[in-house]
């Protein structure tokens, strides 16, 4: 309970002894005369009021005594409990969730996931990763089947509202077209008309017929459940264009047979906000993915990287030590986390810099994407967190 609540009891209570002894006031005073008094006077009859508090269960509480909301740590006891973390993600997305050549599932949004793993359960490679269509994303997190969704997910106020909790964005994005060259199309007024590949489940689908309705454009949507049928159809000539998040045609596109044939256009219609999300229920758990992210992000800005990261556990610099667990606190103990959490994170997958380089920069293993929005906020971006104080 919290304290605000225990002050309302209080009060309360309080004015109940007080009734009970002042006597019922003329609105409430009993039918029947009072009986006699053994002392004389003007004695009223004393009324007994039982007021029912709730006491909090001892060590239920926060650090500063406070009691927590229900739920709190018990998708986290889960966790450690198996051993292992189950990441809703996908594994045909050059850049954010695909297979290497031996298998093994890589890539921006997987990283993130090996990130939390290595800060909670110390292991990087303790992890499960569940590949998830569009339709099934959000029943995956309201059911819990997933402990972190880490699958192109665009945060929304109706998705906030009906999935789950969504943490800190990670890629700022935007939904645009690709087309063939040769088509000659260059505006969206060119595809009146026109029959467009779409994702169903997504904003994608929402974003596109909104763009068209609200322009007066006609359009004819082709709607497949995975991406993989999307551009199937759109290479076979099916569809005249294709939409989607412009990282995701960019991450397509560099899979083509030959991608000078195809070109992204120069239009945003939407913002598409990517996020990580956790199923509602517990804020131990939600606090715990937010500030892994964060000190992926912050990493990057103060300079430590998979390679420097022990050595920078004795930096000069005090926010650092801090944040790697080598002075103060942060809040470790309070999420049941050890005090290098953030230290094996970064050790296991580097900061966010490293990451988006691995898969999108300009010798990364997928394809190359300028970070634009998803550079570093010292340098001009967007990419920005909370410190770890």
């Amino acid at each position: 309970m919290s304290r605000k609540l225990y002050f309302i009891f209080s009060v309360a209570i309080v004015l109940a002894l007080v009734l009970a002894a002042c006597g019922a006031s003329p609105d409430t005073a009993p039918t029947n005369p009072p009986a006699a008094s053994s002392g004389g006077g003007d004695e009223q009859p004393v009324q007994t009021v039982i007021v029912t508090v709730e006491v909090p269960v001892e060590g239920s509480g926060g650090g500063d005594g406070s009691a927590l909301p229900g739920g709190y740590g018990e998708l986290t006891q889960r966790v450690k409990d198996r051993g292992n973390l189950i990441c809703g993600g996908r594994t045909d997305l050059a850049g954010f969730g695909y297979l290497d050549e031996s298998g093994r599932n890589i890539g921006f949004d997987i990283d993130v996931c090996r990130a939390i793993a290595a800060a909670v359960l110390g292991d990087p490679e303790a992890i499960e990763v569940r590949a998830l269509t569009a339709d099934e994303r959000g029943p995956a997190l309201q059911t819990g089947e997933v402990d972190v969704l880490s699958r192109n997910v665009t945060w929304t106020s109706s998705r906030d509202a009906q999935w789950g909790n969504f943490t800190i964005v990670t890629f700022y994005d935007g939904q645009g077209f690709i087309v063939p060259v040769d088509s000659g199309i260059d505006s969206i007024e060119q595809l009146d008309g026109a029959t467009i590949c779409v994702t169903s489940g997504t904003t994608t689908e929402l974003n596109l017929a909104d763009a068209f309705r609200q322009r007066g454009l006609e359009f004819t949507p082709l709607t497949f459940a995975d991406t993989a049928s999307v551009y199937g159809a759109y290479e076979e000539g099916r569809c005249d264009a294709a939409t989607s998040d412009k990282s995701q045609l960019a991450a397509v596109q560099s899979g083509f047979t030959d991608p000078s044939a195809h070109t992204i256009l120069d239009i945003t219609i939407s913002k598409e906000p990517l996020t990580p999300a956790v199923p509602s229920g517990d804020d131990q758990w939600f606090d715990i993915v937010k500030v892994v992210v964060w000190g992926l992000i912050n990493a990057e800005e103060l300079g430590v990287t998979q390679a420097n990261v022990e050595e920078m556990k004795n930096s000069e610099i005090i926010d650092i030590r801090r944040m790697l667990g080598t002075e103060g606190d942060w809040g470790q103990a309070d999420l049941g986390l050890p005090p290098d959490a953030i230290a094996q994170a970064i050790a296991a997958v580097g900061n966010y810099g490293e990451i988006y380089d691995r898969y999108m920069g300009p010798e990364g293993d997928a394809f190359t994407l300028e970070r634009g929005l998803n550079e570093n906020w010292t340098n001009g971006g967007l990419i920005y967190a909370p410190p770890h104080k």
